[in-house]
């Protein structure tokens, strides 16, 4: 099973690369723990963007969760 955070306004291009991002599977690794999510993905270079609202809400509350433990 993996978990789908996809931003509402998908229009993001890779800077790099120049490509819109589109939705990809990705792995996320923290604390030896693996999570599969969806996220937008470069489909040219890979890269996965974590945007600033996931990465302050529900990847930190996972992290916070994961250091308590």
């Amino acid at each position: 099973m993996s978990l789908v955070f996809l931003p509402e306004d998908m229009n993001w291009s890779c800077e790099p690369c120049g490509v819109p991002l589109e939705p990809g599977k990705v792995e996320l690794a923290y604390l030896g723990q693996v999570f599969h999510v969806e996220l937008p993905v470069c489909p040219k270079c890979g890269a996965a963007f974590v945007y600033e609202e996931l990465a302050l809400g529900r990847i930190f509350e996972v992290e916070q969760l994961l250091e308590d433990k």
